[in-house]
């Protein structure tokens, strides 16, 4: 990493970079992917087979996803570093997760639990008054009624977009942290939020670009995303490496 982008290290470790570093992780994530595109591939499909099948499960499991995501990103970040290293990267490499610090993973997954529940309750109830308003809104012919209800639909959408976003920084470097420099999930999940709190502009490049892939990813047929998940995962990586060191 050229040293002229650093510009602060904090107790942490942590580093924050310029604009462009979020550019520069999609390059990196390209690089660290063509070093063995086709294991990367085979993740990713086995990465939407899974989903696809626990998608089939009422309740049980949506929850069991949200769990084994946490462990399957920290066994992607333990695959990347290994690749990054010089490895040989192998299919059960995408499962080393479930070896290695599997306990401060689940803890991670159970986070991400509680947060998904927030966003939807606070949905639910924000979109339950934007309907009230809109129903009253026609039975009462009121346009400022139905107004009213659009606009508590908006502030709903805004809000738990928000919110997605916030949890979404929390996360971002938290399971590389506790796989690759054995964090503590709560500490991880804050030093993830401080991490990215410091580099805004640069995650903010790359979250643009990648808004961008997800929309060509998704043409057609959303064939693309077999690809973009990958790339977004080694992204990650790329980013947890830049911000924080080699581990």
């Amino acid at each position: 990493m050229d040293e002229a982008v650093v510009e602060s290290a904090g107790a942490s470790g942590r580093r924050s970079v310029d604009a462009g570093r979020g550019l520069a992780w999609w390059t990196e994530a390209w690089g660290l992917f063509m070093k063995n595109p086709g294991m990367w591939l085979v993740f990713g499909v086995i990465f939407f087979v899974g989903c696809a099948v626990l998608g089939f499960i009422p309740v049980i499991g949506g929850i069991a996803a949200a769990v084994l995501a946490q462990v399957i990103a920290g066994g992607w970040m333990l695959s990347a570093h290994k690749l990054d290293g010089g490895g040989t990267l192998e299919l059960n490499d995408l499962f080393s997760g479930f070896k290695d610090k599997l306990n401060p993973l689940l803890v991670l997954g159970a986070v991400a639990i509680v947060a998904t529940l927030i966003i939807a309750a606070v949905m639910f109830v924000l979109g339950a008054g934007a309907v009230m308003g809109i129903i009253a809104g026609g039975a009462n012919r009121s346009g400022s009624g139905m107004l009213a209800g659009a606009g508590f639909g908006l502030l709903a959408l805004i809000v738990c977009l928000g919110l997605s976003f916030v949890f979404a920084m929390a996360f971002w470097f938290a399971p590389a942290l506790v796989v690759l420099r054995g964090v503590e999930p709560v500490a991880a999940l804050k030093q993830s939020w401080s991490a990215t709190v410091a580099n805004l502009a640069a995650f903010v490049v790359f979250g643009v670009l990648w808004i961008v892939a997800a929309v060509i990813a998704s043409i057609p047929f959303a064939l693309g995303w077999l690809l973009l998940v990958p790339l977004t995962m080694l992204g990650m990586y790329a980013s947890f490496r830049d911000v924080f060191g080699q581990a």
